[in-house]
């Protein structure tokens, strides 16, 4: 496969999980995402926030998609799902659900032969085991109501 070929693949699958996560905000309160510049990252440990959704990828694509937001904006979803206990339990409920989506509507668009794992959910950062060393991510940072969200998807 050539060069160009890949870099189309590649732009494809970043656009699919990037139509995931705006659906998904966009069912909650109609506001749309603010996408800002996807950009190719070779660090291993790229920015999160306070809880991180880790989706590992495996069958014919592997590695990992991530999605990382912070407690603000946990806590402004669970308002807007009509639940006011924002305690821990609730927030790691509310990015695995986010992280379930975002895996579940990529397996949809990718087919049988993209297989995830159930996501697991980090508080603080994640150390950088989680992510492939031997393959750069796609990082798009966004805000949704003033909130600052970053998915990472390093899939190959």
């Amino acid at each position: 496969m050539t060069y160009e070929m890949d870099a189309i693949i590649k732009e494809k699958k970043l656009q699919v999980f990037l139509q995931i996560i705006s659906n998904y905000f966009a069912q909650l309160s109609g506001e749309a995402l603010k996408v800002e510049s996807p950009y190719l990252s070779a660090d291993k440990q790229p920015k999160v926030y306070d809880y991180t959704g880790i989706i590992r990828v495996s069958g014919e694509q592997k590695g990992v998609v991530y999605f990382s937001a912070t407690q603000s904006l946990l806590c402004c979803i669970l308002q807007s799902l009509g639940e006011i206990d924002a305690s821990e339990e609730n927030l790691v409920d509310i990015a695995r659900e986010v992280a379930n989506t975002i895996a579940g509507n990529a397996r949809t668009e990718f087919g049988i032969d993209f297989i995830i794992a159930p996501p697991e959910i980090v508080v603080g950062a994640p150390s950088a085991a989680y992510l492939p060393k031997d393959r750069n991510s796609y990082i798009t940072p966004f805000s949704w109501g003033g909130y600052q969200v970053v998915i990472g998807i390093c899939i190959a």
